[in-house]
């Protein structure tokens, strides 16, 4: 039995947090890459191809829950399956 399912198509924006409202659960069965500015991210945390940025999380600054404070880069963003 071959169970070979097209990947869904990548919306304009995705979450990678499960309490986001852009995050779609279908999407991470598969691997999900990003190219910013030509340079595969592997740190996006959500991303937005018509507006064209990324949110990555900040290396040492935290919020009043423990998570990681996310930053904000502007740029051309490409999403594909790998």
């Amino acid at each position: 039995m071959n169970d070979t399912k097209s990947p869904p198509a990548l919306p304009d924006r995705l979450s990678s947090n499960s309490r986001s409202p852009h995050y779609v659960e279908e999407i991470f069965e598969h691997n999900v890459g990003i190219l910013f500015n030509g340079k595969e991210r592997t740190n996006v945390e959500e991303y937005c191809i018509s507006e064209g940025w990324v949110k990555i999380p900040s290396p040492k600054a935290l919020d009043r829950r423990g998570q990681p404070l996310l930053v904000t880069l502007k740029g051309t963003v490409e999403a594909f399956y790998s």
